[in-house]
C-alpha cells in the first residue's frame, strides 16, 4: 500500500486517455498524482498544422498544471517512467524517485514505427511531439527558403519536392496541408517559386488511400487531394530513404523533405509490466482493460490491445483513449463501492479526416459526408474538443483566416540554419 491516507491512483501520461482519468477522479475518495515527461498536454490530432505553419505550438498544447489546477486531489509529476514493479506496487522514474500505487493507470501513447529502418527516421522524421512538429516545419521552410536562390535545376526540382509516406489520415492531411503551403500561401512571399514549381507526392502501400474508411469516402478524398495537386503513388512500398531521395522499388525520387506517417508502435509500457503483447508492443488487456494478473493495473489508450466489434483491434485515436480513460476511473470507484462494473465497450462516433481547405470526410456509420460540410463538421469538432478557451479561440480565428486568406502566420524558423556544402558552393559563385 501507498503512503498516501486514501487510496492513491497513478496515471502515467498526459494525453487524451490519462487526462480524461484524471478528471473523472475529481470528485473520488482518492489521491491522484499525474506524471508525463513532458508539462504540457498536446492536441496531436491538430500536430500537422504546426508542421505545416498553419498553427504555432501553443495554439494546440496546454500546461497540465493548468489544466488541473482546479482539481484538489491532483498533483502532477514531471519525470520519466523508467519500469514498473508489480508486486511492490512502485514505479521507478528517471529522476531516482520510486512512487507507490494502489491503482495504476498506463497511459503512455504511441512513438513513430519504421518497420525495422529506424535508420529512415534522420532522413524521414515523424510527428508526435511538438519538438517533431517545429522540426518538420523547419525542413519545409528551409527548402523553401533555399529554392529561392538555387540556380542548378535538378537541386532545385528536388528541394520543391515534398514526399509523405504513409495514406492514413495523417498521411493524407500533412500532403494536403503541404500543398496548400507550397502551392499557395507562399506564393507572393517568394520571386522565383510560383505555385507550379513544387511537386507534393503521397506514397501509400495500400491500393486507396484512407484505407480504413468507406470506399465512397476513400473516392472521395483521393479526387480531392489530387485536386490540390499531391501526386499519388499508392500500392507501393518505399525501399529506402536518404537525405536526398526516396526510393520506391527500382525507381528513386528526388527530395529533400521526405516525411513519415506510416506507421507508429507502443511505448514500451508492455515491457515494464512484462505483459503479454501485439506484434505493433501493445499490452494485451482483459475485458476491463487490466492486464492478466494485476487488477489494480489498467492499461489504455495506444498503449493497450483491446478487441473491439468485429473482432477488430480498437484503432489509436482519441476518441478510444477518452473512454477508456473515463472506464479506468468509473472501475476504480465502483471497485472502491465493493462494486463490479460491466466490460468496457467503445461506443464508435465516427472517423473524420481532412484533405485541404473546404475538404474533408467524415463516416458517421450510415452516414458519410465530404466536401464543404464535412471539412466545417471537422473544424468544429476540433475546436470543441481542444482544452482551454484560450486555445479554441486561437485555433477557432487561425482556421478561419487561413481560409479566407491562405495565409501560414506561423512560418518561423528556429534556431541557427546550417549551411550545407551546395549552399557554401553556390553563395561563393
Amino acid at each position: 500500500m501507498s503512503q498516501f491516507s486514501r487510496p492513491h491512483v497513478v496515471i502515467v501520461g498526459a494525453g487524451f486517455g490519462g487526462l480524461s482519468a484524471a478528471r473523472a477522479l475529481a470528485n473520488a475518495p482518492v489521491d491522484v498524482t499525474v506524471i508525463d515527461k513532458r508539462n504540457h498536454h498536446l492536441f496531436q490530432p491538430l500536430l500537422y498544422q504546426v508542421a505545416t505553419a498553419a498553427l504555432s505550438p501553443a495554439d494546440i498544447a496546454g500546461p497540465i498544471r493548468a489544466i488541473l489546477g482546479d482539481q484538489r486531489n491532483a498533483k502532477v509529476l514531471l519525470d520519466r517512467v523508467i519500469g514498473i514493479d508489480r508486486e511492490k506496487q512502485s514505479l521507478a522514474l528517471a529522476s531516482g524517485r520510486v512512487v507507490s500505487y494502489d491503482w495504476l493507470i498506463v497511459a503512455t501513447g504511441a512513438r513513430h514505427s519504421y518497420f525495422g529502418k529506424d535508420h529512415w527516421g534522420a532522413h524521414a522524421p515523424a510527428i508526435k511531439t511538438i519538438d517533431d512538429a517545429t522540426a518538420v516545419r523547419c525542413k519545409i521552410l528551409l527548402a523553401l527558403e533555399r529554392a529561392e536562390t538555387e540556380t542548378d535545376p535538378e537541386r532545385r526540382k528536388a528541394l520543391l519536392t515534398f514526399v509523405v509516406i504513409g495514406a492514413g489520415p495523417t498521411g493524407v492531411e500533412m500532403a494536403g496541408a503541404i500543398a496548400e503551403l507550397a502551392h499557395r500561401s507562399v506564393s507572393n512571399d517568394f520571386r522565383s517559386i510560383t505555385p507550379h514549381c513544387s511537386r507534393v507526392v503521397l506514397i501509400g502501400s495500400e491500393p486507396r488511400v484512407l484505407a480504413a474508411f468507406p470506399e465512397d469516402l476513400s473516392t472521395a478524398a483521393q479526387r480531392s487531394i489530387e485536386q490540390l495537386g499531391v501526386e499519388l503513388r499508392l500500392g507501393q512500398r518505399v525501399t529506402h530513404v536518404a537525405q536526398d531521395h526516396v526510393m520506391i522499388g527500382e525507381e528513386a525520387i528526388p527530395t529533400h523533405t521526405a516525411i513519415w506517417a506510416a506507421g507508429v508502435m507502443a511505448s514500451p509500457a508492455a515491457e515494464w509490466l512484462d505483459a503479454p503483447r501485439d506484434r505493433a508492443g501493445r499490452a494485451i488487456v482483459r475485458g476491463d482493460l487490466t492486464v492478466p494478473g494485476s487488477e489494480r493495473v489498467f492499461v489504455i489508450g495506444d498503449t493497450a490491445a483491446f478487441t473491439g466489434p468485429g473482432d477488430r483491434p480498437l484503432p489509436g485515436i482519441a476518441p478510444v483513449a477518452k473512454q477508456q480513460g473515463f472506464y479506468a476511473a468509473q472501475t476504480i470507484m465502483a471497485r472502491l463501492a465493493g462494486r463490479e462494473p460491466a466490460a468496457f465497450v467503445y461506443r464508435h462516433y465516427g472517423n473524420l479526416a481532412t484533405i485541404g481547405r473546404k475538404r474533408a470526410v467524415i463516416d458517421l456509420g450510415r452516414v458519410h459526408l465530404s466536401g464543404w460540410l464535412a471539412w466545417m463538421l471537422w473544424s468544429v469538432v476540433h475546436v470543441f474538443f481542444l482544452v482551454g478557451y484560450r486555445n479554441r479561440l486561437a485555433v477557432g480565428w487561425n482556421l478561419l483566416w487561413n481560409y479566407l486568406t491562405f495565409a501560414r502566420h506561423a512560418r518561423l524558423i528556429n534556431g541557427d540554419v546550417e549551411f550545407t556544402a551546395a549552399d557554401v558552393k553556390r553563395l561563393a559563385a
